[in-house]
């Protein structure tokens, strides 16, 4: 099997653990796709600019950041693999970008253009519940639940959740991004691995 042929199958895995779309009905979404490569540090999308895509991530990761008034970086969201990264604000009102994305590995994507995505949905039915269910895992159950960690968990917690969700992540992502992503600063997340390589 070949590396595309692999991340498809990723894709079409990732479609389907939404909603059961049939082969006919994933064939739809694999017409309008392409692959996108970024090196380390590419820019996949700059704050400012509109954004007329959506993505998979297929190998690598990407960050959304924006810069504060106070001049400083702040961390929007990680995507890794098997991961949706976009402005889907930005996409569906047609609108400014108010985040950058950005490589920080290695890169490939499947790409899809927004408006024929939309189209496809619009005109299929299953493809109409795949969106809504994608919607409402990721745009209010994960939404929710992220929002009332933020708040109700300490830092560590945060972190300690992170690291069982991804285990390797502290090997792929700087630091500061992780940090800035769990809403602490580098020294308290410095403290946090500290504090829980001592017990």
């Amino acid at each position: 099997m070949t590396a595309e042929a692999q991340y498809l199958a990723a894709f079409k895995e990732k479609i389907l653990s939404y909603y059961p779309v049939s082969a006919e009905g994933f064939q739809l979404l694999k017409d309008i796709v392409s692959f996108h490569q970024l090196e380390k540090g590419g820019i996949l999308l700059n704050i400012g600019q509109v954004s007329r895509h959506l993505h998979f991530v297929c190998k690598g990761a990407v960050i959304a950041y924006f810069t504060g008034s106070d001049g400083n970086t702040y961390n929007k969201n990680i995507f890794l693999e098997s991961q949706f990264a976009g402005s889907t604000v930005s996409a569906l009102l047609r609108i400014p970008s108010e985040f950058t994305l950005q490589a920080i590995e290695e890169t490939i994507l499947i790409r899809m253009d927004y408006s024929a995505y939309k189209a496809l949905i619009y005109g299929h039915d299953e493809l109409k519940d795949f969106y809504i269910a994608y919607l409402e895992k990721n745009w209010i159950i994960d939404k929710e639940r992220r929002e009332i960690s933020l708040v109700m968990e300490n830092a560590s917690t945060r972190y300690q959740r992170l690291l069982a969700e991804y285990p390797n992540i502290e090997k792929r992502i700087p630091l500061q991004h992780i940090a800035s992503h769990l809403g602490v600063t580098p020294t308290q997340l410095s403290r946090i691995r500290k504090e829980l390589k001592e017990k």
